[in-house]
Formats: structure tokens, C-alpha cells, sequence
């Protein structure tokens, strides 16, 4: 494949001096229930090619040739080095004598992780993770201590990967033991006696990213031996997408087995029991429904569990062993439960009013007893622990709201500042409101605006409109110290709370997907459409955001209503709807989009795949893609293919820049704290440039 290099912009910055990489096109067509597809970039899938390598060197030069001619890139990139450099500390969690934490100092790549022996002692260095890489892009995504706090399960990342390399601590002297266990992808460390449960996939023959994905597996590791002896505890081959997970309940008498099936389009699990000292799983729920089931804890040989089954908000039942009999402990509640845990011989189960935290405290019969009372409208999150706490962290955060964390006294009900942040700004200069917009079909749809106090509406604000959309998955109110330097310059930032979420239950969740997606794009939009009728922006200066499934909105979007947007900014996107199934990963989100093998549902997908709604000719936004040369997870190739497509189209009709910046060493989302700033830098000065403001 032949790769033309590229000549940059000059003088005014317009699109129209991009000469954009010549990407060739090649004679390749698919057919779909009738219906012929072209996909002449086919060839952008093999991301190991030295064609694929020549075509993201040619895309990034043009591309950082671009942002390196943006006067104030680097005064942004200082800004936000400066709003990011403070203190940031997670919640302790108890285990024995100690405390567990992590804590960034600031500009630190990656978190450190500490113990200290109560909640006065010294802290100590359990591990740091920036020493683990040069580049500081080796990541730990897994602590997990045994029962007696003797040993710990770290798992390690390395280039923003999804793959995983287990490790196991001695916890007394800190040292590594000889154990490693490799291929763990979907998976945590769940301990039982003086070993660990974890799930992996067979070892590819070739290289990560060639890996299929199939046939996951659960293996039972003992401390001091290889891997090569550990013990297959669970496979179904016979249904390769299968995702098997296992957990075990607190006093380790169960191992929990999850399954779940979204390669069939199924949205839920089953659940299987595992009694320690048996051979066999039993069944606790066999069938893989739409149906979804999670252990909150066990009551001997009877499990609580949270569950959507005939109750779309959720509701905790008992599902007792001896009879098979389900019993209701907490009902069902017009909110969405958002998640339950126990400590202290308690339930700690959240719900969701409005995107924002109500947490309560049960007793495990099902008796309300007391409120946590949050500090104001946001998010809340920890509330874990073991049976014999007295106490527990949690930590509260809000649009301005830095991460707080609260120490809750269970037998006095009380909560209290255990860490507050450092910050060197007032989160009393800036303002959030929620407000309710209609959509196309008359849906009410919440959405936050955050911006600094005292700006005027009067439509020319530099707004970001965030939305997701997808999977089940709620946007709640959230900090982030990067948006201050853009409020300060009179930003204003949107997060709306589209269908497809499960910010009101599974009934919103379904409006969202599959034949519904369209429900997700028309909430986006209506949510554009009210910003500009209000005045808080104008076309001019509106820019949308998100990220993967949120990748996916925006290139849709962008698509569909070129004409109310300046700038689009599609992260890491699932832009061919076509093929997301055939990519590492992929088949796994059928089960919200559907599938191009089904009649009706490629009838929906072509309809709307960004990829292919790519008008010829057209007139779109300002366009910055981005993605990453290591995103195993929504392989670059969605947004390659999507890039080459737009410039190959509209590159010369359009007279805004559609670039694509390709990040290395990372994945899907950056792998280290300089890489996410320097994005995130790179993506307000495009931003700004091209609504022909300065950052000042």
C-alpha cells in the first residue's frame, strides 16, 4: 500500500492548505442479506503491517504538524500541568493490622500504592509503578489480599492493554515471589486458602493483539507453583464467547461462577455455586437470560444477591440453597439501585435519583435504618468492607466537588472529613445545574452544565457537549481538575444522560439499544439543539465529545447534523458497525448494538455506522479522532478506516481540519498522566483554533 506524505497547513490555519495522506484504496466488497458493502480500506485492520505503520507515521505528521502551529498549545499543556498537580488519594481499605491506599502526588504517571498500620501510622511504600517502565506506561490494575493478609495477587498492564500478567507478594517482607501467571483478560483475584481463582484465555500463537478472544477459562493458582500446574476449574468451549468470572464470598466457603453470553446478544448471566471441598458447581441460576445476577454476600448456605429479573430498577433477593426458593429482601424502588455492599454487618445499597447518590444502611433482613446523609447532589462510592468493621471509607465527588473521602461510623451513623483534597483553586467560583431537555420523542433527558460563575449566556461560550449512551453504563456527576483552566477561560462543559445508560433502570437502558440506538443519537442532538435555543453556545462554538461507545455518538452525530457543530471529537470510537464483532473483544457488544449478521438489525447498523454515512462532498466540523496503537479493546482500526473515509470524502469539500491523532504505548484511554494531559492539551487547542478563540 502506497502512503503519500503530506504538506501542513500555512498562515490562517484553514482546512483547505491540509493536504492529507493519499490513503489507497483496494477492490474489496461484503455482502449483507442482499446487499453489497464496499470496504476499500480493509487493509488498515492489520495494525502490525508496515503499510498500516507508513499510512499513522503520515496521519500523525500531518496531524502534530497542525496542533505544533497552534500559538498557545504548549501555555495549555502548562495550565494543565498546574490544575492536575496536586495530592490525589484513593479510600484505604482495612486487612489485618493495616490500611491500604493509593496516592499521586501530583504529576506522578502512575498512583503509588501504601499501607500504614492504623489510621495514624507512617505510611509505606508497597509499591511504585513508575519504576516498573521507562516510560512510565506499566500500570497495576490489580491488589488483591488473602483472607489473612499474608499474600497479595498484583496484576500489571503494560502499554494500556487489556492483557494482564498476575504476580504474586509477600506481604510481610514486600518481596515478589517466583509466581506469574499470563493471558488474564476479564478477570480479578478472588482467594481461597492459600490460592487464587482467575480467568484467562489460551496463549495466542501469535501476538496479543492477534489473539482470538475465545474459549475464557477459570484456573485455580496456588502460591509457590507454576503456572503451568494450576488447575482448570471451568471451561465451555463448545460456547467460545463466553466470559466465565469467579469470586468467593468472604469467609471463602463459596467460589462464585459468573456467565455470561453477549456474543448471543444476551444482556445477562447465569450464576453457579462452588462449596469449598466440593467437586461440582450447583446451579443458582442456570439459564443466561437478559437477566442479570451478582452475590452480594452469603448467609450461610444462602446467598443475597442484587438482581434485575421482572424488576428493571433492580431489587436484593434471597435465594435460599436448601429449597431453591427466591425471596424478596429489598424491594424494587421507582429509583434505580445502583449497587449494594456489606460491612459491619450491614447493607450499604445506593440508588440513583435523578444521576445523583442516595446511600441507606439495611440490615440484612431488609430493614432500613439510617440515611447516609452526602454532602450535596453527586456521587458517592465505597461503602466496602468485612463483617467485623466498625467503620467505612466512602468517597463523595461532584462537577466542583473535588474527590472527598468520608469516614462512616456504622453504630453511630455519622460521617466525617477523613481526606480532603489540596486543591489550589475554589470550587466556590464554579457553578453546576441540572436541567431537563425534551428529545425528539418527547423524553425528558437530564443533563449538568458546569461553568464559572458569572459568564453570560449570550451564545458565543466554547461548550463541550459530553454524552455516552450505551451498555448499561450511567453518567453520574464527576471531578476533574483539567476542565478548571477551560471554565477559567469561559468554557462551559455539558454531560448529558442519554438513553442506552442506566441512569433510570433497565427501561432506559433498553431505549437505548440495539433497534433503539437511533433513540441515543436523537437525544445527543436534542441535547445541541437546546444549548443553542437557551444561549448558553451556538454553532459556532459547540463542540461534542466521547469516547468509545461515546466514539461511536459522536461520529453518528457528526454524520447526521454536521451543521450544529464546530469541532467533533470522536475518542477511540466503534466506528464500523459492520465488523466491531470480528475485532479481539468485539463480539461481546452485541448484546447492546446487535449484530450485521442478523437482517434486521444490519438494516439498523448500516443505517447509522459512521463509517459508512460518510456524505460525499460534505460540510462537517472540525474534526479531531483519536485513538491509540495499542487499544486491544476497540482496535485502532475502527478509527483508521473512519479517518481515511472522511478525508477520502469530505477532505477537500470540508473547510474545517479532519485529523486523526494516533497516540503509542497507550490503549484504549492513555497509560500514564503525561500522555492524558498531553491529549487533553492537544484537544482544547484544536478546540479553541478552530472557533478562532485564544487561550489566554
Amino acid at each position: 500500500m502506497n502512503v503519500m506524505g503530506a504538506a501542513v497547513l500555512s498562515g490562517n490555519g484553514t482546512a483547505q492548505k491540509i493536504k492529507y495522506p493519499l490513503t489507497e484504496k483496494i477492490d474489496h466488497t461484503d455482502e449483507y442479506h442482499g446487499i453489497k458493502v464496499a470496504d476499500p480500506y480493509r487493509w488498515l485492520e492489520d495494525d502490525r503491517s508496515d503499510e498500516t505503520a507508513a499510512w499513522v507515521k503520515a496521519q500523525n505528521d500531518v496531524t502534530f504538524g497542525y496542533l505544533d502551529r497552534i500559538p498557545f498549545r504548549q501555555q495549555i499543556f502548562s495550565d494543565l500541568e498546574k490544575a492536575f498537580n496536586y495530592p490525589k488519594y484513593s479510600a484505604p481499605s482495612k486487612k489485618g493490622a493495616y490500611f491500604y491506599f493509593y496516592k499521586n502526588d501530583g504529576l506522578q504517571n502512575q498512583a503509588v500504592l501504601y499501607r500504614q498500620k492504623g489510621l495514624d501510622g507512617a505510611p509505606e511504600v508497597v509499591l511504585d509503578p513508575n519504576k516498573l517502565s521507562a516510560d512510565g506506561t506499566t500500570r497495576l490494575t490489580v491488589f488483591s489480599l488473602s483472607k489473612d493478609g499474608a499474600h497479595a495477587v498484583l496484576g500489571f498492564s503494560k502499554g494500556g492493554s487489556d492483557w494482564q500478567e498476575y504476580n504474586v507478594m509477600d506481604m510481610a517482607s514486600l518481596s515478589m515471589l517466583p509466581d506469574k501467571v499470563e493471558w488474564v483478560k476479564i478477570s480479578g483475584a478472588a482467594w481461597q486458602g492459600d490460592g487464587f481463582y482467575y480467568s484467562r484465555y489460551p496463549k495466542p500463537d501469535g501476538s496479543a493483539l492477534a489473539a482470538k478472544n475465545e474459549n475464557h477459562q477459570v484456573y485455580y493458582h496456588k502460591i509457590g507453583t507454576s503456572q503451568q500446574d494450576d488447575e482448570l476449574i471451568f471451561e465451555d468451549p463448545a460456547n467460545p464467547q463466553r466470559f466465565h468470572t469467579v469470586g468467593t464470598t468472604e469467609d471463602e466457603e463459596y467460589a462464585i461462577l459468573s456467565v455470561s453470553d453477549r456474543g448471543k446478544g444476551k444482556d445477562g448471566n447465569g450464576l453457579w455455586a462452588l462449596k469449598k471441598g466440593t467437586a461440582n458447581f450447583k446451579a443458582i441460576k442456570e439459564e443466561i437470560t437478559d437477566f442479570s445476577y451478582g452475590v452480594v454476600e452469603n448467609i450461610g448456605e444462602d446467598f443475597l444477591i442484587e438482581t434485575n429479573e421482572n424488576a428493571p430498577n433492580s431489587k436484593v433477593v434471597l435465594f435460599e440453597s436448601g429449597t431453591k426458593v427466591w425471596k424478596t429482601v429489598i424491594a424494587e424502588k421507582p429509583e434505580p439501585l445502583q449497587g449494594v455492599g456489606a460491612a459491619g454487618g450491614k447493607l450499604f445499597v445506593a440508588y440513583l435519583k435523578d444521576v445523583t447518590t442516595r446511600t441507606y444502611v439495611y440490615d440484612f433482613a431488609g430493614k432500613q435504618e439510617h440515611e447516609v446523609k452526602l454532602p450535596g447532589l453527586g456521587s458517592a462510592s465505597g461503602f466496602g468492607g468485612e463483617k467485623e468493621d466498625t467503620f467505612v471509607f466512602y468517597t463523595y465527588t461532584s462537577f466542583n466537588y473535588p474527590p472527598t473521602i468520608f469516614k462512616y461510623d456504622i453504630a453511630q451513623k455519622t460521617s466525617t472529613v477523613f481526606r480532603a483534597p489540596e486543591v489550589s483553586f475554589e470550587p466556590e467560583d464554579y457553578v453546576t445545574t441540572q436541567v431537563f431537555y425534551p428529545s425528539k420523542d418527547g423524553t425528558k433527558i437530564p443533563a449538568f452544565i458546569t461553568h464559572k460563575k458569572g459568564i453570560q449566556m449570550n451564545g458565543r461560550n466554547p461548550t463541550i457537549l459530553y454524552g455516552y449512551g450505551g451498555f448499561n453504563i450511567s453518567l453520574p456527576p464527576s471531578f476533574s481538575s483539567t476542565r478548571i483552566p477551560f471554565f477559567d477561560q469561559g468554557g462551559i462543559f455539558v454531560q448529558a444522560n442519554l438513553r442506552g445508560g442506566s441512569e433510570y433502570g433497565e427501561a432506559w437502558h433498553e431505549q437505548g439499544m440495539k433497534l433503539k440506538k437511533q433513540n441515543v443519537f436523537d437525544d445527543f442532538i436534542a441535547a445541541a439543539e437546546f444549548l443553542i435555543k437557551e444561549k448558553y453556545t451556538s454553532p459556532a462554538y459547540l463542540a461534542i465529545q466521547g469516547g468509545s461507545n461515546g466514539g461511536l455518538l459522536v461520529g453518528t452525530v457528526m454524520n447526521q447534523r454536521p451543521e450544529l457543530f464546530k469541532v467533533a471529537l470522536p475518542a477511540v470510537g466503534v466506528m464500523d458497525m459492520l465488523r466491531f464483532h470480528k475485532f479481539t473483544i468485539g463480539w461481546n457488544w452485541i448484546a447492546d448494538y446487535g449484530s450485521s449478521d442478523n437482517a434486521e438489525e444490519f438494516k439498523v447498523l448500516y443505517g447509522y455506522s459512521p463509517l459508512h454515512n460518510i456524505k460525499e462532498n460534505g460540510s462537517y466540523p472540525a474534526t479531531m479522532i483519536t485513538t491509540a496503537d495499542h487499544d486491544d479493546r476497540v482496535v485502532p482500526a475502527h478509527s483508521f478506516k473512519y479517518a481515511a473515509e472522511l478525508q477520502a470524502k469530505a477532505g477537500a469539500s470540508s473547510t474545517n481540519p479532519l485529523l486523526i491523532r494516533i497516540d503509542t504505548n497507550s490503549g484504549h484511554g492513555a497509560s500514564n498522566t503525561k500522555k492524558a494531559l498531553e491529549t487533553q492539551a492537544d484537544i482544547y487547542a484544536f478546540l479553541f483554533w478552530n472557533m478562532g478563540l485564544v487561550w489566554r
